[in-house]
């Protein structure tokens, strides 16, 4: 498989990208050498591989959910600068 200058002109146009005939040449060229590169893993053998998800092995290391109390409305608001209404009273930021 091999891209095209139209290929390229669509992708550039769709992302909003302005380009000049030398340069939508330019990556025609870069990404078929790409692909072209990609295209020599599939002379591998790849038979007796394990499919890896990650290339180290890694482990969850977030804790376990445990359920216990949260604070209450009071308490969360007991140690607020400004509190009123049972709500934190924060200054206006958009004028």
């Amino acid at each position: 498989m091999t891209i095209s200058r139209s290929e390229v002109e669509r992708v550039a146009n769709l992302a909003r990208l302005a380009f000049g005939p030398d340069e939508i040449d330019s990556f025609t060229s870069q990404l078929n050498l790409i692909l072209e590169y990609v295209r020599q893993l599939d002379e591998l053998d790849t038979s007796g591989v394990d499919p890896t998800f990650h290339a180290l092995e890694l482990e969850n290391v977030l804790r376990d959910d445990v359920v216990q109390m949260s604070l209450g409305q009071a308490e969360a608001l007991a140690n607020a600068p400004k509190a009123e209404n049972d709500a934190f009273v924060v200054p206006k930021i958009i004028i």
